[in-house]
């Protein structure tokens, strides 16, 4: 993808944003989130406090860019399964919810683990 294509992507709104998500993982059946060398996840505290998300892209170099002025974050890919059977119920234990697709204006959409799943999962019948 040439910088110019990401650049255009990363500036459309939010729910295209996510309509371009669930599209491309559905395609590639991955999703991608940062990690540190620790192989932690980045877990992100909204600016108001009132909840924690896990940012999550649709391709490695849309997370390379958002992680391009941190230490240490590389993209990981999630396979589509595993994130169903692992992920979801382990964000929702821990009461996390989904960031997904953050864009070049920092905007991305919230959403339950379990109303995410349901959304791929729709997206994955219309094939």
């Amino acid at each position: 993808m040439s910088s110019d294509e990401l650049q255009q992507v990363l500036g459309i709104d939010g729910e295209e944003r996510f309509d371009y998500f669930l599209s491309k993982v559905v395609e590639d059946r991955e999703i991608w989130i940062l990690v540190n060398a620790e192989n932690r996840f980045l877990k992100i505290v909204a600016e108001d406090g009132g909840y924690e998300y896990l940012p999550v892209w649709p391709e490695s170099e849309f997370a390379r860019e958002y992680s391009e002025d941190s230490d240490g974050l590389v993209p990981k890919s999630i396979s589509l399964p595993e994130f169903f059977k692992k992920w979801v119920p382990g964000l929702e234990k821990d009461g996390l919810e989904i960031g997904v697709f953050p864009g070049s204006d920092k905007t991305l959409w919230i959403t339950e683990p379990s109303e995410l799943k349901d959304d791929l999962q729709d997206e994955l019948s219309k094939l």
